[in-house]
């Protein structure tokens, strides 16, 4: 999410995505930062073992996702 806070302060929109797992995580950061309109996407997890085709598999069912939050933004 900082790298997302970052990029939206210099005024580009952007997307942060993360596991699963941390959806509650990245809400609590984003509201923390005063960022309550920033974006994100989560993946199923896990992501820390997943091979490189299951990274590619969850990056292109993410995508349409990632693509409407830009646009949102």
């Amino acid at each position: 999410m900082h790298d997302t806070v970052w990029f939206e302060i210099q005024g580009i929109p952007s997307v942060s995505i993360a596991s699963s797992v941390f959806g509650q995580a990245a809400e609590t950061q984003r509201k923390a930062l005063g960022m309550e309109g920033a974006r994100y996407v989560l993946v199923p997890h896990p992501i820390q073992d997943a091979t490189d085709d299951e990274m590619r598999a969850k990056a292109r069912d993410a995508f349409d996702q990632i693509i409407g939050a830009l646009r949102d933004a």
